[in-house]
């Protein structure tokens, strides 16, 4: 099962993207103020495990989605 974990930005060069489903900070989705981006993985990467980022939240891909579709993550159409 895929998990879904928010993180802060000033957190990004710990990443190590080999472990994670993103390719690199290019690929990552990020919150639309900057502060935040999601990654995704199968196995808890190592920066998780050792405490070298500690995740803002811990997601299953339901929440995730119900996440990108707030107002904090996607543009909201005006109609």
């Amino acid at each position: 099962m895929r998990t879904y974990v928010t993180i802060n930005i000033s957190d990004i060069s710990n990443i190590d993207f080999s472990e994670v489903v993103e390719t690199s900070a290019d690929t990552i989705r990020k919150s639309l103020d900057g502060t935040q981006f999601i990654i995704k993985y199968n196995t808890e990467p190592s920066f998780i495990t050792n405490g070298t980022v500690v995740p803002l939240q811990t997601l299953t891909h339901s929440e995730a989605l119900i996440l990108m579709q707030t107002a904090d993550w996607s543009e909201q159409l005006v109609e």
